[in-house]
């Protein structure tokens, strides 16, 4: 059997598991007609898979690391080092966090559908042109030595820009799913939102590996573009910002823009409006926690492994070797375990999952101090993944929904999701000044970054971070929208 079948199997059993499960609880009945189900799977799914392919075109570039790492600039040093990577995935998650002020405007003004397209169609120009610049490098082209000798900038810039497109993402899937989804069943959009992003995981690191492996690393940047404009193609026929735009009738979703019938109101009072709003405000803190915490593991745990390999041997483990697919795994049940707990135990109230989510994370970062030299760090890190993605399920994916109203979720989900990313920001360069720099001497890793001990700065930076997100998420326990109609 191929590899790469082998590689998909496991999920494709978790995802028919998953959809069994879903369909076998109780039924939540909001009287929509099976036609009306069918078209809007036609439009979540297309849509969905797109964000997941704007994952794939996002941690390429951590996928690519090890690669260029090998590579050397003019004056011998390693092309991406520890510190190059952490500027660089830095540059590009500030520029993400602080993209709703463009973003969640445009999403509101001109429609989830519009966002979709201009993210898709974004990346997919950067992703080529950071595929070309790599070839060139390769093949030492016409611009070799400019871009070697100026990488790190001519990649933060170019890794930048992807990232103001891949902003649109998030801020799209959740505007339209707003007007497709009520309330008391958006628990489940949430397992769904998770899944969506785990199967992006999957992409990146596991499909993205595969391609790494054989065919050369500038194709890690290249298939993402070539997917991303046959997904875009497929968008611009089946995904509709609401049910009347796809000949159906639309119907009260009950968050907080039930009632509102009013004009939309400017930019800047919506702004304003939203971080007044301290349930907003509240989740968007949190978020930044969840930012920081997903992106600390899922971007420095394979470089702390293979650093450290000659001491710990944790490079050729399973949870090393399978990396996204177990990534996947752990967030596609963070999702549907937030989702269906939030829907049918806690009413449809996403705070309570939060608490318990974050419980989760603040043991898992307590305990990864004293385990984290130990082959149980792949066990821990997957359960602390599952946590965290759940919670960004339900709170990015969802509560922006709830709380922002499908009338202005595009600001609501910017502010929030921006605030994942300035965390994830915040992480990065945390980081790339914390952690142990690594040294290339005859090809061979050498130097403080091999050695384990100098790594404890990497569980102990979770520690504040994961406390702070599970005293905020107590805040909003009880949280609920409220219609205007109320």
């Amino acid at each position: 059997m191929p590899q790469w079948i082998n590689s998909i199997l496991p999920i494709l059993i978790l995802l028919t598991v998953v959809v069994i499960v879903i369909k076998r609880l109780p039924k939540i009945e909001l009287g929509h007609s099976k036609k009306f189900l069918s078209r809007r799977v036609l439009n979540w799914v297309p849509l969905g898979l797109t964000y997941a392919m704007l994952y794939m075109g996002r941690y390429n570039l951590t996928v690519s690391k090890g690669k260029f790492e090998e590579m050397k600039n003019l004056d011998g040093s390693s092309l991406m080092g520890n510190e190059a990577f952490g500027i660089i995935f830095g540059v590009g998650t500030i520029v993400y966090g602080f993209s709703f002020l463009i973003n969640g405007p445009l999403t509101d003004r001109f429609g989830g559908r519009f966002s979709i397209l201009m993210g898709a169609s974004g990346s997919m120009v950067m992703n080529l042109v950071m595929g070309l610049a790599t070839l060139s490098i390769i093949n030492q082209g016409p611009f070799h030595s400019y871009i070697t000798s100026h990488f790190v900038f001519i990649f933060s810039t170019l890794y930048a820009i992807n990232m103001y497109f891949q902003s649109f993402g998030a801020v799209a899937i959740v505007k339209v799913n707003a007007s497709w989804f009520h309330v008391r069943e958006r628990g489940v959009f949430g397992a769904i939102f998770g899944i969506l992003i785990s199967l992006g995981i999957y992409f990146a690191f596991d499909i993205g590996g595969m391609i790494l492996k054989s065919f050369g690393i500038e194709w890690v940047f290249l298939v993402p573009a070539i997917m991303l404009t046959i997904f875009w193609i497929i968008d611009v026929f089946l995904v509709r910002n609401t049910p009347q735009e796809a000949g159906l009738k639309d119907f009260d979703t009950a968050d907080a823009s039930s009632g509102d019938d009013g004009p939309r109101l400017g930019a800047f009072v919506v702004f304003k409006k939203m971080f007044s709003n301290p349930i907003i405000m509240t989740i968007a803190i949190i978020e930044f926690s969840s930012g920081f915490l997903r992106q600390s593991i899922m971007q420095w745990f394979r470089t702390f492994a293979k650093q450290t390999d000659g001491i710990l041997h944790l490079k050729g483990s399973f949870v090393y070797d399978n990396w996204g697919l177990l990534l996947c795994v752990a967030g596609i049940m963070g999702g549907v375990i937030a989702g269906i707990i939030s829907d049918h135990v806690f009413g449809s109230r996403r705070g309570p999952v939060a608490v318990l989510l974050y419980a989760v994370m603040f043991t898992g970062a307590l305990t990864l101090i004293f385990v984290y030299k130990t082959p149980a760090v792949g066990i821990l890190i997957l359960v602390m993944s599952m946590a965290v993605i759940g919670v960004h399920g339900m709170l990015s994916g969802t509560a922006s929904m709830d709380f922002g109203g499908r009338k202005n979720v595009g600001m609501a989900v910017g502010i929030i999701d921006g605030f994942v990313y300035l965390g994830t920001a915040v992480m990065s360069f945390t980081y790339a000044l914390l952690l142990p720099k690594e040294q290339i001497v005859n090809g061979e890793l050498t130097g403080p970054a091999t050695d384990p001990n100098n790594w404890l700065a990497w569980p102990i930076a979770m520690v504040p971070i994961a406390a702070l997100g599970l005293i905020l998420s107590l805040k909003v326990w009880n949280a609920y929208p409220k219609p205007k109609t109320e």
